[in-house]
This record gives C-alpha cells, sequence and structure tokens, in this order.
C-alpha cells in the first residue's frame, strides 16, 4: 500500500494570506483511492527549508506531492529545489512552453523571458499537462519513490490533478483498494461520553476504523473502511455501524451532510404534519432556521415571537397566574406556550422556547436555563429541561438545535 505527504509551498500560507484548501482536495482525492496520507506540511518559499522537508517526508512517505512554487518569478523555487535534492536537472518542455508562447500571442501581450522558467521540468519526469494555466505538472520516481509537482492556484491544480494527476498516481499503485467512509452524526451526547461508550470497540477497530469528532454542539463518527470490492467495504461498514448504533443509537439521526433541520423537516412533511412556533429566548430563530429550507412552507403554518411577558398573555393566552407564580421560566409556561400557539394557528404540532439566554439571570434562573415544550395535537404535551453552559448565542443556537432533538425523537 501506498502512503503520501502532501507539501505546500509559499510563504503566504505561513503567513496567513491564503488557505491551504490544495491539502484538503488532494487528500479527499487520495482518500477515495486508497492512498493514505500521514502528514501535511507547508513550507516558505526558501530552498534551504524545502530541502530540509523534502529530506523529512522521503523518509515517511512512498509519494511526495508539491503544491506551488512553479510560476515565472524568483521566489518560485520548487522545481530547482526538488532537483537540487534529488540530483537531477531540469529540461525545456517545448510542449509546454509552446503552450505558453501561444497564450501571450492570444492576449497580445509581450512575453517576458522569466515565462519561459515555466515550461521546465525535472528530467524525465512525466508531463501533467496545465489546461488551466502556463506551468505543466509533472511526476518523477527515483529511487523508489515518487514526487509529484502541481501548480498553487486551485483553478490549475485540481483540474489537472482530476483529469492527469489521478491516473498517474493509479499507475504507480501495485494493489488497488478504495477507501469508502460513511459519517454518523449525533445529537444530545458529547464527545467524551460518546468515546466512552464506545470504547471497546474503538480500542479494538482495525478496518473499518472509527473516528470521533465534535463540532457545534453535535458529535459525529467516521467510518472509513478500505477495500477492493465496494460490496465488501460497505458490509465492514453495516457490521461496524449496527455496533454503534445498538450501544448510542438513542442520540443518532442521521448521515453525512444531513442537518438536524434536514432530517426534522423531512420527518413531519412525510407523516404529512403541520408546525407552528411559539419562540421567547430564541427569538425566531427555529423558524429562521425552517424557513432556509426551500419547501419549508409545506409544514410550517406560522409563529409568534413572544419575548415580553404581555406578549405572553394577550397573544398567546398565557396564564397570569402561570407568570406571576411560576415565571416564564418554568415548564408550566412552555407547556401552555406550546399548547395555546398549536391552537391558535390550528397545527397538528406546536413547539415552544423559554428561557434564559444569558448572560444575566432571570427570574431567579441562571442563565442557560432553558424550557422546550411539544405539544401534539392527539393531546400529549411534553416539556424538556436544559441547563446550557454556553455564552448567549451558543445558548440560542442549542436550544434550536434541542428543539429538532426533541422532535425527531418524539416522531420516531
Amino acid at each position: 500500500m501506498m502512503n503520501a505527504e502532501i507539501i505546500a509551498v509559499g510563504s503566504e500560507l505561513l503567513l496567513g494570506q491564503i488557505v491551504n484548501s490544495n491539502a484538503q482536495f488532494i487528500s479527499g482525492q487520495l482518500a477515495d483511492m486508497g492512498v493514505d496520507v500521514y502528514y501535511h506540511t507547508s513550507v516558505g518559499d526558501n530552498p534551504a527549508r524545502l530541502l530540509d522537508a523534502i529530506d523529512v517526508a522521503k523518509k515517511r512517505a512512498d509519494l511526495l506531492i508539491f503544491t506551488g512554487g512553479l510560476g515565472p518569478t524568483k521566489d518560485d523555487l520548487t522545481k530547482e529545489t526538488i532537483a537540487n535534492a534529488l540530483g537531477t536537472t531540469l529540461s525545456m518542455d517545448q510542449d509546454a512552453l509552446v503552450s505558453i508562447k501561444s497564450y501571450f500571442q492570444q492576449v497580445n501581450r509581450e512575453m517576458t523571458p522569466n515565462n519561459e522558467k515555466q515550461a521546465l521540468i525535472l528530467t524525465g519526469a512525466q508531463v501533467l499537462k496545465n489546461e488551466h494555466g502556463m506551468a505543466p505538472g509533472m511526476l518523477l520516481k527515483k529511487d523508489g519513490k515518487a514526487y509529484m509537482l502541481l501548480p498553487g492556484p486551485p483553478s490549475e491544480m485540481r483540474p489537472m490533478f482530476e483529469k492527469h494527476g489521478k491516473q498517474a498516481v493509479l499507475n504507480l499503485m501495485k494493489k488497488k483498494e478504495v477507501i469508502y467512509s460513511r459519517v454518523l452524526r449525533f445529537f444530545g451526547i458529547g464527545e467524551a461520553q460518546l468515546e466512552t461508550e464506545l470504547e471497546e470497540l474503538i480500542d479494538k477497530q482495525t478496518n473499518p476504523t472509527i473516528a470521533p469528532l465534535a463540532g457545534d454542539g453535535e458529535v459525529t463518527l467516521r467510518l472509513t473502511a478500505k477495500h477492493e470490492s465496494r460490496e465488501v467495504a460497505m458490509s465492514l461498514l453495516d457490521s461496524v455501524e449496527e455496533e454503534i448504533l445498538s450501544t448510542v443509537g438513542e442520540y443518532f439521526y442521521g448521515y453525512n451532510q444531513d442537518s438536524l433541520v434536514e432530517v426534522g423537516f423531512n420527518l413531519v412533511k412525510e407523516k404529512g404534519l403541520t408546525l407552528s412556533c411559539a419562540e421567547s429566548l430564541t427569538g425566531g430563530l427555529f423558524q429562521a432556521q425552517l424557513t432556509s429550507i426551500p419547501g419549508a412552507s409545506a409544514i410550517l403554518s406560522g409563529g409568534v415571537v413572544c419575548y415580553q411577558d404581555e406578549v405572553k398573555k394577550k397573544i398567546l393566552s398565557v396564564k397570569e397566574s402561570t407568570l406571576t407564580q411560576q415565571t416564564a421560566v418554568s415548564e408550566q409556561c412552555a407547556r401552555e406556550l406550546a399548547e395555546n400557539v398549536r391552537e391558535l394557528f390550528s397545527t397538528d404540532i406546536g413547539i415552544s422556547f423559554t428561557g434564559v439566554a444569558g448572560p444575566d439571570s432571570l427570574d431567579g434562573q441562571p442563565a442557560g436555563t432553558v424550557w422546550i415544550g411539544l405539544s401534539m395535537k392527539d393531546g400529549t404535551t411534553k416539556a424538556f429541561r436544559l441547563s446550557l453552559g454556553g455564552g448567549r448565542n451558543g445558548n440560542r443556537m442549542r436550544t434550536a438545535k434541542y428543539g429538532w432533538h426533541y422532535l425527531i425523537k418524539e416522531l420516531s
């Protein structure tokens, strides 16, 4: 099996002026081909430091892929430095030179002498034609290693790799296994707890592998299987997924690029139900998320942003006694809001959000205290209490996500 290291050349990367999106793209492409990427390296336009990076990389990788530094200026030294490292020379590729000259003729611009430099390649290298720019890419095999050079601009690099680079890499591979991945999405459980629940399974992982990742209040597990046969790889993924869901399935809600909003929307729509919302601390955020999806009118009848208690009373008929005796931050208020908004809009489901976003406490309740109400047409009403620990907007975002979470669980 082959492993690769991606070396991005350019001081602008280290200065934070641009993001190294090339490495992300190439890693994804190589993963699909069954090539493992163990390291990403970024190095400035400095020959000595690039030589150091090459010396380290060729000790730990079979394939070294370089991006950037193929241009006409003096700081574009990738080819020259690699030639020096490998003890080889540069040669002029006549086809590339003709293409470069033709470009300048077409745009009616004078071609300065330094542009010829872009047509230089490592002697003996396979040329990867640049159909979206000037400097060609190349692949050179030497001493059991392979060196691929690609241009830095993504608009040139990506089509070059897709059209020419991928096949060049495949030609290097003796055994062509492909990587297949599946992402499982969870909500309502933290990364640490999820890993603890699955510790035994994660510890014994080989193929497929299991990688937890946390973000935006959610946790994902990336399952990755490697095999020559797609059918076998899918079977491996199915097997490990079944083991995972038998342990933490109550928190699972979707796959890959699914979102809580999309899963909740589709579930309500598939069941032919309608929804209305009463939002206090979320201030319309839940409805904004829903209406970002095309076709939201199929399930959303309407809603009320009831930030002040007067609106809760006058528009949504929350009892005076509820607000004075139990306050707006209470289970009873959440229940009444959900029930009354459902009746007001004549929908199948009513959902409500009330609580303390922060940073200050309210009605004796600390910031992050939240109640979510869920009222169903069959007469069932539930309320869920949250104790969140984030900042104001973080609490609002997490509250809206929990609304979708509880809605999905109820309808599932």
